[in-house]
């Protein structure tokens, strides 16, 4: 027969292991949020950085489409100058003729 002093001492033995086995499973948790954490701060950093970096390039983007218009633009006027001389210099070539 086991007296109750070894009796509470194996409950408190028991009770001690739960609490360790908490504190352990408490610390693992916390841990883990931590790295969740730092992972989050992380990706929102990383999201800023490239939302800069696509504004930027939109802008850029901006920036050229702009420019392929203007020499869109130039070329059409340059193809129109050279239509008018080849046309005037066959029409100088009818009367010459």
């Amino acid at each position: 027969m086991t007296s109750p002093l070894d009796d509470a001492m194996k409950r408190l033995d028991a009770a001690l292991g739960l609490l360790e086995a908490a504190v352990s499973r408490r610390l693992d948790a916390e841990k883990r949020r931590g790295s969740l954490e730092t992972e989050l701060q992380l990706m929102q950093d990383d999201r800023s950085r490239l939302a800069e970096e696509l504004d930027g390039t939109l802008t850029r983007l901006h920036r050229f489409e702009a420019a392929t218009d203007d020499v869109g633009r130039r070329v059409q006027l340059a193809i129109l100058a050279v239509q008018n001389v080849l046309a005037q210099a066959g029409e100088l070539e009818l009367e010459e003729g």
